[in-house]
């Protein structure tokens, strides 16, 4: 039986989604900073980030249930190239797919990605791409999904650790 149910998320959710990002994020990543992930959980998470993206019409947050608990969140960026590979009419950007510790494991990502393939199915969409850590498990994880490597990328933030900045470009023809 499915248990996973994926919400559209508004402004009104908006300290619901700034606690289950900030949740999901501390249970996988503060490994990578020097500063434990608080300038990037400011950066990202504070009320005005979440407010300008939530305001933002080219991007689509859903929150993700397991039965009645929050346990992530799905970010979209709904027209956005593909450097080199897609126009911003034909590609969707799956920026961020964040769930707790607890849920990991249990199936909930995969209809996650799923989720967001639809959407962009919905949405005259050609490719689906992403960005991951070329350093964690998500990139086996997208693989199984049907995504292939297609680039790579490195972040410039000072405060992360230099061996954490790598990245995939991953993408999926739809």
């Amino acid at each position: 039986m499915n248990t996973t149910r994926i919400t559209p998320c508004t402004i009104a959710d908006l300290h619901t989604l700034q606690d289950i990002a900030i949740n999901a994020y501390g249970d996988h990543y503060l490994y990578l900073w020097y500063d434990g992930g608080m300038w990037y959980i400011d950066r990202c998470f504070s009320d005005a980030a979440l407010q300008r993206e939530l305001a933002d019409e080219n991007t689509a947050f859903f929150l993700i249930y397991d039965q009645a608990e929050l346990v992530g969140y799905l970010k979209l960026n709904i027209h956005q190239a593909l450097e080199g590979g897609a126009s911003e009419q034909e590609a969707l950007e799956l920026e961020r797919l964040y769930l707790t510790k607890a849920a990991s494991g249990k199936g909930i990502g995969r209809e996650a990605v799923a989720f967001a393939k639809e959407y962009a199915l919905q949405m005259g969409k050609k490719v689906v791409w992403l960005k991951a850590m070329d350093s964690s498990k998500s990139v086996d994880f997208y693989e199984q999904a049907g995504f292939a490597k297609c680039g790579t990328h490195t972040l410039d933030f000072e405060q992360m650790k230099p061996e954490f900045r790598g990245m995939h470009i991953m993408k999926l023809a739809l």
